[in-house]
């Protein structure tokens, strides 16, 4: 990778971004509110490469890496004068961001691809600060970004198709992970996540269980999954014609919040009931189910061995 890149925003969300970035082989400029800033998180991010370097996080060659290709610019405007990629990381209030993405759009290359590392903010509603709004779009690492694989792509509905292209190749060549989704309010991630939480928060409110067990039953039943599948291929393995039964029989307790998906009614009642015929949300072939069962075993084994090195979590 020898693209120039510029993070606006060197905290912890920005500086991670930039070790990404820095560790593939991109130049990346780091500006914050000062250059004085930037400086100090500059060596705070070296700093902190040598602690994952020495906790075999990060590979023996990290720190060079890092300070051959992370510079402290003086300003926004230095950073973003060469910059190919640029993303915005400033804190999560429209009229900052607005001012940022102004400043940055006066001083970049007109065909500066300018991403936005908002998790919740609308990014057509942020793409009005922007000069050419056509090259800007939501590149949403996630939190801790160097060891987090996923990021969410989001563009606005003027958004050209050939720099959402040009920037999952960008994110692609880092040894990350895109998926593309709408911008809609709290986009996918946070909408999934937040969703699972409102439900817990239920659990223990009207004393079902207390936040320790949920705890401990998303980790070793349900989450155990998720690293492996996700929610749909989780349900057509288990069977959709099983899911909606579940659906029945959660709204004899709680009708509202457990209505049946419509898409799922559909399925079942087309008789795509997952893995088991063939066809559901993924359609696995039939003659691939022994093939996807014998993965899912041994990933599952491999994941408890996994945990027993780790040890529990520091929790308590």
């Amino acid at each position: 990778m020898t693209t120039h890149i510029a993070v606006i925003g060197s905290g912890y969300m920005g500086g991670g971004i930039a070790q990404v970035f820095g560790l593939a082989g991109a130049r990346v400029a780091l500006a914050d509110v000062s250059a004085e800033v930037a400086e100090k998180n500059y060596h705070r991010l070296i700093a902190e490469s040598k602690e994952f370097v020495a906790d075999g996080l990060f590979p023996d060659d990290a720190t060079a890496t890092l300070e051959a290709n992370l510079w402290p610019a003086a300003s926004l405007a230095e950073a973003v004068a060469d910059a190919d990629f640029i993303e915005e990381a400033v804190p999560e209030i429209l009229t900052v961001k607005h001012d940022i993405l102004r400043q940055i759009s006066a001083a970049a290359k007109p065909d500066a691809i300018i991403g936005s590392n908002t998790s919740t903010i609308s990014i057509g509603d942020m793409a009005d600060a922007v000069t050419h709004p056509g090259r800007f779009l939501g590149v949403h690492f996630s939190n801790p970004s160097p060891f987090i694989p996923g990021v969410e792509i989001i563009p606005h509905a003027g958004t050209d198709e050939s720099v959402v292209t040009r920037a999952r190749q960008l994110i692609h060549d880092s040894g990350k992970s895109t998926a593309q989704v709408k911008d809609v309010t709290g986009f996918v991630l946070n909408r999934l996540q937040y969703a699972l939480f409102h439900e817990a928060t239920q659990l223990v409110e009207d004393g079902t269980a207390t936040a320790e067990d949920i705890d401990t039953l998303v980790r070793t039943t349900f989450g155990f999954r998720l690293p492996f599948f996700g929610p749909f291929a989780i349900a057509d393995m288990a069977g959709l014609d099983v899911y909606d039964f579940c659906y029945r029989s959660l709204q004899t307790g709680f009708p509202e919040r457990f209505s049946t998906p419509r898409i799922l009614s559909e399925l079942v009642s087309a008789g795509k009931l997952g893995t088991k015929t063939g066809e559901g949300f993924l359609n696995v072939p039939a003659e691939r189910i022994p093939e996807l069962i014998a993965y899912r075993n041994k990933a599952y084994v491999l994941m408890q061995k996994l945990l027993d090195d780790l040890g529990p979590a520091p929790l308590n």
